[in-house]
């Protein structure tokens, strides 16, 4: 049998399934809850746990409790890798005009908040045996923040990492104030005449780190994905790795995988 908090909890989650209580609304006050099912505060509280650890309503310190805001989502699929690479050679106003968010996300340029920022830094021995270079090698480090404008949270936490003097041929590369670049790190790639053959993506779990959990604004108990994104090119060279935190509240995940015909 359900507990108290956990009807009170079924009660509330169906108001605001059915819209009787919607996005940005304010619930009523512990006190007054407590007067409606006739249970002691403590027991309302649990219940709004509950919600909040679903996403489903957020407590604003001196106001109450809130109905959440829906976030913005993302559909990633490994299909955007040979879409991304179908662009590289397009006019750069053909190029400028949308990119990989806007094609996982269904937002327009305009929506977007984007934040990139670059600095050289030396190859540890993790680093560097993932590039197939020495560890002391000079690595240029991006790191990129791109934000639905109504939010405040970005759609991941990415770190792109280049080897300096594989890119260093083209100035531009090394500006962070280039960015965003139209077409991408794969267009990036194209001017210094580097042509990706693969890209493997090593996907894992775990739960976020204080930082990650108040970047990203996860609610309790929300998992984040860990994407490793390894570009190869046709030479079978390690020329970008990207590490990407994305938010498992508002992330889904879509791997198509073409069978050749018998």
């Amino acid at each position: 049998m359900a507990k108290a908090y956990e009807r009170i909890a079924d009660g509330l989650r169906e108001a605001i399934r059915a819209g009787q209580l919607s996005a940005g609304d304010r619930l009523p006050s512990e006190t007054a809850l407590a007067e409606e099912y006739g249970r002691s505060l403590p027991t309302i509280r649990e219940a709004l746990r509950l919600l909040r650890d679903e996403g489903l309503i957020e407590k604003q310190h001196g106001r109450g409790n809130f109905v959440r805001q829906p976030r913005a989502t993302v559909l990633r699929t490994n299909v955007r890798h040979q879409w991304e690479k179908d662009r590289v050679q397009q006019p750069e106003e053909q190029r400028a005009k949308t990119g990989a968010t806007e094609h996982d996300t269904g937002l327009t340029l305009h929506d977007l908040v984007f934040q990139a920022s670059y600095r050289e830094i030396k190859a540890g021995k993790y680093l560097a045996q993932a590039l197939g270079v020495e560890e002391g090698e000079v690595l240029l480090e991006r790191t990129y923040r791109t934000r639905y404008a109504a939010e405040r949270a970005p759609f991941a936490l990415v770190t792109s990492y280049l080897v300096r003097d594989m890119v260093a041929s083209n100035p531009d590369l090394l500006d962070e104030s280039n960015e965003p670049w139209p077409g991408g790190t794969q267009n990036q790639l194209f001017t210094i005449g580097i042509e990706l053959d693969r890209i493997e993506e090593h996907v894992t779990a775990r739960p976020p780190t204080p930082e990650e959990a108040e970047e990203l604004e996860l609610p309790p108990g929300t998992a984040v994905i860990l994407l490793r994104k390894t570009s190869y090119d046709t030479h079978d060279r390690v020329v970008e790795l990207s590490d990407i935190t994305l938010p498992g509240d508002r992330t889904e995940m879509l791997f198509t995988t073409p069978l050749e015909r018998w």
